[in-house]
């Protein structure tokens, strides 16, 4: 039975917008992944994960290549998600790079046993941190991975986020990279002394981590071994570092970085007065920064400050217990034993802010001091006014008077409403203004 012998990719092909590497041919009960080159025999159908191309038939899905009833498909894992265990070698897509880290998107797992183990309709995450790359210095994460390269990397810790490494084993490290100005392949390269990787259709040259599988899939040729590119133990080379994560065309790291490096950043006028504002306490906006109030949680008890003046009574809660009642992780006692806590923080405000009482049914003659005299037996006095009119300047026959605490006032009010001064039986009774409650005795009386 003759075959349709696929040669391996001489391009970059895109499977669902995301370009594949260099691929070994498969067949049936290989593992395959998006751009893996098919073997098919002679009469087979293409099923569903294989698709027909220029160059031969490709996978477009990552599984098991089958071949059952005259049909070469790929069958992909059951719903039911793996998750990496420490010590597992995962293949990823580098996703994000900070300073230090590189974010890699774990694709599927490499079983411990042989063949692979998917993680399907599952986003996984893990970091690499810039010491973890190889066994030489490197000075951020964008020297040594780029944005959609494909590495292997070791699993190193779970909890409480995934890390990996690539310094470890020489099979580990970027397997796939596509040139950052002009998207071809790169191929490994040693025409450069600090380089390893160079493109074929621009001038550029850079460094990645290479893998001893560079170039061949996520498969490792006998014999193959490219890791003595990446130079471990060795000093970068002053011309090195001068383009090091610059591309020798824009910064990649922050201006104090480029700085060590001996390249100068002119720092913007707005930049420079931003900086002044922030120094003299000020913000971007030029306006003065918040006041931060010492306070205390009212859920844990713990010390914390909050940009605002904290009123009695209501919920102030640190970082932690914020975030557990936004969860909704906070117990039931811990909600419990908060509201007894702002009960509590009520009834002392209450009891300490004072009260205003209103004083209706006022002999005319009499005055101010004639009040404080009479109501400060009952305690500590903040106001005494009695309402005059505007164009008279006379007694309306009411007055307001203020306690500086709740119990004093409420005392008063028992005491001295129906009381005889002056002749008159005044009328006392708290005062609510919001409503107008005491409004309604504040009919003026004519001489």
């Amino acid at each position: 039975m003759s075959k349709l012998n696929v040669r391996l990719l001489t391009s970059v092909f895109f499977i669902r917008g995301c370009p594949v590497a260099y691929a070994m041919s498969a067949s049936a009960g290989d593992f395959v992944t998006p751009g893996t080159s098919v073997v098919v025999d002679d009469g087979l159908i293409l099923g569903e994960g294989v698709i027909s191309t220029e160059s031969g038939a490709l996978a477009s899905l990552s599984g098991k290549l089958v071949q059952e009833n005259g049909v070469i498909s790929i069958q992909i894992s059951g719903s039911t998600a793996n998750l990496p265990k420490i010590g597992d070698v995962v293949i990823g897509q580098v996703n994000r790079l900070n300073a230090k880290t590189a974010e890699i998107r774990i694709l599927h797992i490499e079983d411990k046993e042989g063949g692979h183990r998917t993680i399907p309709a599952l986003k996984l995450f893990a970091d690499i941190y810039v010491t973890d790359f190889v066994d030489r210095y490197i000075p951020s994460a964008g020297d040594a991975m780029r944005s959609r390269d494909i590495v292997r990397a070791k699993i190193t810790q779970f909890e409480p986020m995934l890390k990996a490494t690539t310094r470890e084993d020489s099979e580990l490290g970027v397997l796939y990279a596509i040139c950052p100005p002009c998207g071809e392949v790169l191929e490994k390269s040693d025409l450069l002394p600090d380089f390893n990787v160079s493109c074929p259709r621009c001038d550029y040259s850079g460094y990645r981590v290479l893998s001893s599988g560079f170039g061949h899939g996520y498969s490792i040729p006998d014999g193959s071994d490219v890791t003595s590119l990446n130079r471990p133990g060795e000093r970068w080379s002053s011309e090195a570092e001068k383009i090091l994560g610059h591309d020798g065309v824009r910064p990649y790291l922050s201006p104090l970085a480029d700085f060590r490096r001996g390249i100068n950043h002119e720092i913007p006028a707005s930049v420079s007065k931003m900086r002044d504002n922030n120094r003299s306490g000020g913000n971007r906006s030029g306006r003065q920064r918040r006041e931060m109030h010492k306070t205390t949680c009212t859920m844990c008890s713990t010390a914390t400050q909050v940009p605002f003046k904290p009123t009695p009574g209501k919920p102030i809660r640190c970082r932690d217990c914020m975030n557990k009642v936004n969860d909704g992780t906070a117990t039931k006692e811990e909600l419990s034993a908060e509201r007894e806590v702002l009960k509590s923080a009520r009834a002392k405000s209450a009891e300490y802010s004072g009260v205003k009482l209103f004083v209706g049914s006022i002999s005319w003659d009499a005055n101010e001091d004639d009040l404080r005299k009479l109501f400060s037996t009952y305690g500590d006095l903040k106001e005494v006014h009695i309402a005059k009119d505007r164009e008279t300047g006379k007694s309306r026959g009411f007055a307001f008077i203020k306690f500086s605490n709740l119990k004093e006032g409420q005392k008063a009010v028992k005491e001295l409403n129906g009381f005889d001064f002056h002749g008159r039986k005044i009328s006392v009774q708290e005062s609510n203004e919001s409503r107008g409650g005491s409004n309604q005795n504040r009919s003026r009386r004519k001489k």
